[in-house]
């Protein structure tokens, strides 16, 4: 695929070194620039249309390379009637403000919102080839942002970003190249959002609905099975109510000074923290971005929790849920469960996720909710019999170990593509014509 047949020879630009073969251009040179638009609030026949629209935080928090959901969506009179536009499959959507340089290929015709730049290539660029190069000037996109309440990138940076750029025929191949390598962590994610899908519907059909399978493997409550009366309403036989605090072992965390170096430097210790858990496309942490050393765990007076331990975000927002495949410490944000006693990770997951609003209910704060240990150890919950715990966590094991399996390889694609993009996009490794 990628080897050096001759040496690259390069030449100097207002840009610094590209090989010979590449030119330099403005992003406004290699598409057209637009910015999206927004139908008044306020008028009803504007919104919940066939037209997805996507904001800032649709773009922010889209994990692969093509947006296809939105939050929000608008009607044909919205956009008669506004700013806003339909633009078509594969416009480069960039955030503009506040976090700038979030990027997305639009996966359908779609429309956005003003915090959005949309960037239609030319007939010399390959939108994929754009969306990577751009991907990787991010950096140089942020330094030009400007403004005081928060950072804003106008149409005015995509005529002064400068870029390298090869010809058409090798963009076609450097996008092969990179596009595999996502085309494959994509693979990946969607397969863990059918494995968890499954999870979920197994864990309501027992658990919720009541339909676990009988001594004859039918449904238990559609098939008569006796159900009894009890404070939260009729249960099945042999299930019992009990309290969270008594079920597992719920804990919490702090952050060491950032002041204090040798809490931090060399550190090899996972330290957990809500945006670890925020840009997870799967409930399983395998890394976390911060490390902390034993003088940094010592400090916060808190514990490195095991390999299996159920994370929940307690604020800001509350909810982000993770079982831990490593062992870690965790900060303020976060409350930890250990679940060795009778209801396991997988069990206590899926009780967070189909009772979230009761769990924010019992948050309280000021400046920002906040779900307590306390608060959140009285939670009463529902205890089914061991036997059917244990059928449970067998097929749950299974289900989050090829997820976790999964994970494991997209990062080791990431790492890879990451690695490769700078060095493709600078020309440093060229990709022969004979790869088309």
């Amino acid at each position: 695929m990628m080897k050096e047949k001759t040496k690259t020879k390069f030449k100097e630009t207002e840009i610094g070194k590209i090989p010979e073969e590449w030119e330099v251009a403005s992003v406004s040179d290699l598409a057209d620039i637009y910015i999206g638009g927004t139908p008044k609030t306020e008028v009803g026949e504007y919104w919940n249309g066939e037209i997805k629209w996507a904001s800032a935080k649709d773009v922010s928090n889209c994990r692969s390379r093509y947006i296809c959901n939105t939050e929000r969506t608008i009607t044909n009179t919205g956009i008669e009637n506004s700013n806003a536009k339909i633009f078509p499959k594969d416009t480069l959507v960039i955030t503009s403000r506040g976090t700038v340089g979030k990027l997305a290929l639009l996966g359908e015709p779609m429309s956005f919102n003003q915090t959005c730049y949309g960037l239609v290539a030319k007939k010399q660029t390959i939108p994929l080839f754009l969306y990577y190069k751009l991907k990787d000037s991010v950096d140089k996109i942020q330094s030009a942002s400007y403004g005081t309440i928060f950072d804003t990138i106008t149409t005015k940076t995509f005529n002064e970003l400068k870029l390298g750029i090869p010809p058409l025929h090798e963009q076609h191949s450097i996008v092969r190249i990179l596009s595999d390598l996502d085309s494959k962590i994509e693979l990946n994610q969607q397969m863990n959002k059918t494995l968890e899908e499954m999870g979920r519907a197994i864990f309501k059909h027992w658990f919720i609905d009541f339909e676990f399978p009988n001594e004859e493997g039918k449904p238990y409550k559609s098939s008569g099975g006796e159900m009894i009366n009890s404070d939260i309403g009729t249960i099945p036989k042999g299930w019992r109510i009990s309290s969270i605090g008594h079920e597992i072992e719920v804990g919490g965390g702090s952050t060491p000074s950032t002041s204090e170096s040798s809490y931090w430097d060399g550190g090899d210790i996972n330290w957990a923290t809500p945006k670890d858990m925020s840009s997870l496309t799967s409930p399983i942490l395998v890394d976390t971005q911060r490390k902390i050393t034993t003088k940094g765990l010592d400090a916060i007076g808190s514990r490195k929790y095991p390999r299996g331990t159920l994370l929940m975000s307690s604020r800001a927002p509350i909810g982000y849920l993770a079982i831990s495949d490593i062992a870690t410490a965790v900060n303020q944000g976060i409350i930890a469960m250990v679940c060795t006693q009778s209801l396991s990770s997988y069990f206590m997951l899926n009780w967070c996720k189909f009772n979230m609003e009761k769990i924010e209910n019992r948050a309280n704060g000021t400046t920002f909710r906040e779900i307590s240990k306390s608060n959140f150890r009285t939670m009463g919950i529902l205890v089914p019999p061991k036997s059917l715990l244990s059928r449970f966590d067998g097929y749950a094991r299974m289900i989050y170990s090829h997820m976790s399996t999964n994970i494991r390889h997209s990062y080791t694609l990431q790492n890879i593509r990451d690695s490769l993009l700078p060095k493709l996009m600078s020309g440093k490794i060229r990709v022969p014509v004979e790869a088309q």
